[in-house]
């Protein structure tokens, strides 16, 4: 079949399984020789509720994270290179990709202080960034469906790196000194296993959040519509 037949040697696609958690995810591919293609992918979800809440909370021992007031939200770029079981970009492929993300994190932390006899709660509400890069393996399978459009299905894969970022709190009053130790103590009390998550009280009003760690991810079950040109 000749390449005009086909529609092109380049594609732009949108991942439609995304669209069900606000992840909005787009590719441009390029048909390089026969069988190998390389393309760059955008990937954007807005700021809002934390998916897969249990699974987050689960992660997380002797905390006081409001989960239920978590709110997150990501970019990422992806480079990637395939190769094809068919020529121009067609049939079942391997792809090796990197990914560089950026998460955007608000994170309510309870914690609890003596005033005087009295016992007393707060929140410190901590925002920052925690970015990732990380390198992964997938396999899936992509097919004309008309002359210039394609369907890709993402079958599974996978992808490992590291990740680091700093979140801050600014509170809205002076803190006491049995405020600030409160506080302080339910940093120390943080176990987020595999993430290693330190920080301290930098003064009455401030304090941070350090996060470092391997970072993984699955990438699968994705459904992408594209047009070919």
């Amino acid at each position: 079949m000749a390449q005009a037949q086909l529609g092109g040697k380049d594609i732009i696609k949108t991942n439609l399984s995304g669209y069900v958690i606000n992840n909005y995810y787009f590719t441009y591919e390029r048909n390089i020789v026969k069988h190998l293609s390389a393309s760059i992918s955008y990937r954007t979800m807005p700021k809002g509720n934390l998916p897969f809440l249990s699974t987050v909370e689960s992660m997380f021992t002797n905390t006081n994270f409001d989960f239920t007031q978590f709110k997150i939200g990501n970019t990422a770029i992806t480079p990637e290179i395939r190769i094809y079981s068919h020529k121009n970009m067609r049939g079942f492929y391997i792809a090796a990709y990197a990914r560089f993300a950026t998460f955007d994190f608000t994170a309510p932390l309870n914690y609890t202080y003596t005033n005087g006899a009295i016992s007393q709660s707060a929140t410190a509400l901590f925002d920052g960034k925690i970015s990732s890069t990380s390198g992964g393996l997938m396999i899936g399978t992509q097919h004309n469906i008309f002359k210039k459009f394609v369907i890709d299905i993402w079958i599974i894969g996978g992808h490992y790196g590291t990740s680091n970022g700093t979140l801050v709190a600014t509170i809205n009053h002076n803190m006491s000194a049995q405020e600030q130790q409160g506080l302080q103590n339910q940093i120390n009390s943080i176990k987020a296993d595999p993430f290693t998550v330190t920080g301290k009280v930098t003064s009455p009003t401030s304090a941070n959040l350090v996060s470092n760690g391997p970072w993984a991810g699955i990438r699968g079950l994705g459904i992408n519509l594209g047009f070919r040109f």
